[in-house]
């Protein structure tokens, strides 16, 4: 028998809805979900909430909430909902389950972040990752998403929040205790609200610092709030997040994707984009500032420090019409361009001009090629020890073992702080493939000699320590066909005294993120002999390329 073309038309669509209806959908309320991390090929979970009444074409706002130190995805779920654990209860038992909690019609994410690892690096990179999974699987509002966190998480949610203020529509820091640097971007915040909240009593990060940020955030004009709790100690996420209030604070703000001023300081390309406003180029090292704004709708007021080039994304600001002359002034000087001309503007000398050096190729510090060091730890990277001289059975073990110590972020430090989940991999020389070369930064240890990955380099690379020598340690950071190449020749880069700060990190990464560009030291780390920055070109300055001639161990290209 043959159908007539109504009734198969009516049969599919009755099995495209059963099929609707038997596909597989989340369930409201508080879960565990996954993302793939492309840095070391690991599932990460992270919590998440969805509305009781959840609806799939509805746009929601979104909350990431950031963990503290020794807790985790779950009791983060728990505790910006304002559920502390019961009495009596450990971390834990309080993790084994989610109890229930008032309804809000948010989205909720808070991240596992590898454990206790701060939130920079690769940690970062895993927030961002949720942020993203989040938004791939749900229709979020992106003029509402807010961030939060405690303690370690409070100093994420600042670090995070400053160096991509654009992202968010509010941030509430919560007893932050917050990485280095942080505090020299408060003023990354003129267009984002923030709430502090601390106890006065509080003996593991002193609200000292949450005091000086929040008087510094008023003098710059920024939208600021602090809650101070009397005799309260390190536990103030209890009057914070108490009843979920922190839903109603972040109900009253939109993020203005584009404000008419714009003020943005960092360190690192790395963090190089706010709003309309980006950084290509900066004096290596330094702490590059940039304040643009616009006076009228077709002229906009420019002034910089340590900016050697930056580009104004202006295309789609409501305030502004491309399609004609703009008069722009920057650090004082006046340049008139015409209707469709590039807003790039690089600085020759003491003078700006319209166009880009970075767009122009070659090796040159740009965005993902800029170093320090710890960029070359931020991301997917392989640690390579040497065979290339054919080592002796005990040298080879002593050199493995050296490989291994440095890739082990997960060294168990006891039951508070745990195991930081990362695991990158960990090769002989000889095993290093094609695709690690293209997809990896990687961590080199010894010299031409001994390892053939920095004999194929050995050209392209910049310096290289006296294969005889033992009594010094070589670590700098160089870009490599699109990746980074860290090498460590000689002594090892840890030891040493600690890093100063808040350390999330075992002892052997604690210092990553105080290295600059390369190190020459001789006993152990420490004891600096020359130190800095490779120029804009990836060059040595000639007083340090001297300096390191002179040390008599290391030969410079």
């Amino acid at each position: 028998m043959i159908m007539k073309r109504p009734v198969c038309i009516f049969l599919l669509f009755f099995v495209l809805v059963a099929l609707e209806l038997q596909a597989q959908k989340l369930k409201a309320g508080p879960q565990v979900l996954t993302i793939h991390s492309v840095a070391d090929d690991t599932e990460q979970p992270y919590a998440l909430y969805l509305p009781a009444d959840f609806q799939e074409d509805k746009d929601y706002p979104l909350v990431m909430m950031l963990h503290g130190a020794g807790s985790n995805h779950r009791l983060a779920l728990r505790r910006v909902f304002g559920k502390s654990n019961a009495e009596g209860e450990t971390d834990v038992e309080a993790s084994r389950y989610f109890p229930q909690w008032d309804n809000v019609d948010y989205i909720v994410a808070a991240p596992f972040a590898r454990g206790t690892a701060g939130y920079q690096g690769i940690v970062e990179q895993d927030v961002y990752a949720v942020l993203e999974d989040v938004k791939e699987r749900f229709r979020i509002d992106e003029d509402r998403i807010y961030l939060t966190g405690l303690s370690m998480g409070g100093g994420g949610t600042l670090w995070l929040g400053l160096t991509r203020p654009d992202i968010w529509a509010a941030i509430a820091p919560v007893c932050p205790a917050p990485p280095a640097g942080a505090t020299d971007l408060v003023g990354n915040a003129l267009n984002l609200p923030v709430h502090f909240f601390h106890g006065d009593a509080d003996p593991v990060v002193p609200i000292s610092g949450t005091r000086a940020m929040v008087e510094d955030m008023q003098a710059k004009g920024i939208l600021v709030f602090s809650e101070e709790y009397e005799g309260v100690k390190h536990d103030s996420w209890v009057n914070a997040y108490a009843g979920g209030r922190i839903f109603d604070w972040f109900s009253r703000y939109k993020r203005d994707p584009f404000p008419e001023k714009v003020a943005f300081r960092t360190r690192s390309l790395t963090h190089h984009q706010a709003y309309w406003v980006e950084l290509n180029q900066l004096v290596p090292g330094s702490l590059a500032s940039i304040e643009a704004s616009i006076l009228s709708g077709q002229k906009i007021s420019v002034t910089t420090d340590s900016v050697l080039e930056f580009t104004l994304h202006l295309q789609d600001h409501p305030a502004v019409q491309t399609e004609q002359q703009l008069d722009i002034s920057i650090d004082g000087k006046s340049l008139r361009l015409l209707p469709g001309s590039q807003l790039s503007f690089y600085r020759d000398g003491n003078t700006w001009r319209v166009g880009s050096l970075v767009q122009a190729g070659g090796l040159i510090k740009r965005p993902g090629q800029s170093g320090p060091v710890f960029a070359g730890f931020s991301d997917r990277h392989v640690y390579v020890y040497g065979t290339a001289d054919n080592p002796s059975s005990e040298e080879l073990v002593r050199r493995r073992q050296q490989a291994y110590e440095a890739a082990n972020w997960s060294a168990y430090r006891g039951e508070f702080l745990g195991r930081i989940m990362f695991f990158p991999r960990i090769l002989a020389d000889k095993e290093v493939r094609p695709s690690d070369l293209a997809s990896s930064n990687l961590v080199l240890f010894g010299v031409k000699e001994t390892n053939s990955i920095i004999r194929q380099m050995e050209k392209s690379v910049p310096m290289h320590l006296d294969p005889e020598d033992q009594d010094h340690g070589l670590l700098y950071i160089y870009p490599h066909n699109g990746q980074y190449v860290v090498v460590n020749s000689g002594l090892p880069w840890w030891g040493g005294s600690r890093a100063p700060g808040f350390n999330f990190v075992g002892e052997v990464h604690q210092k990553l993120g105080t290295f600059k560009d390369f190190r020459l030291y001789k006993g152990h780390v420490d004891e600096v002999l020359a130190e800095g920055y490779f120029d804009t070109r990836w060059q040595l300055a000639d007083t340090d390329s001297e300096l390191l001639i002179n040390s008599g161990v290391i030969t410079v290209k």
